[in-house]
């Protein structure tokens, strides 16, 4: 084959440090942009973001070119001096590490719609009972310790 097909879609989350509540909903679609700019800054595409007080979720996409490690260690750095310096949190940051899926292209839609109502799904749910649920799912093994 003389070229090189793929399709690399990723359902990334990530918390505020301690999952503090500190995302205002007066700034949130603002740090949603800033975090999809970043996305295609880093050149990745994305798809969809969303979230709410103590995390976010992003659906992107990335080339084979990209460490997914490295996206998450820049998009977070990034996102992090934005808080503070645009909207003036100095403490702003998030917790270590991340949860990242992949996407099939027949789960795409699935997935945007999800991300676009996390208000609504965390009526119901915390993030906790949500990243556990996602990771059984997915059969990631976890250390609860970690959740708590």
């Amino acid at each position: 084959m003389s070229s090189t097909y793929l399709s690399l879609h990723y359902h990334l989350v990530f918390s505020t440090k301690n999952r503090e509540p500190l995302i205002a909903s007066e700034w949130r679609a603002r740090l949603h942009d800033y975090l999809g700019g970043t996305i295609r800054g880093l050149g990745g595409f994305p798809e969809g973001i969303g979230g709410v007080a103590d995390h976010v979720h992003l659906f992107v996409g990335l080339k084979a070119t990209h460490c997914l490690a490295d996206v998450m260690r820049e998009l977070k750095k990034a996102a992090s001096t934005w808080v503070r310096d645009e909207i003036g949190l100095r403490a702003f940051a998030w917790q270590e590490g991340y949860a990242a899926f992949t996407v099939s292209a027949t789960s795409r839609e699935a997935v945007r719609h999800y991300i676009a109502n996390q208000e609504e799904h965390h009526r119901a749910k915390s993030f906790r009972e949500e990243l556990v649920e996602m990771l059984n799912k997915a059969g990631v093994e976890y250390d609860p310790q970690y959740f708590d």
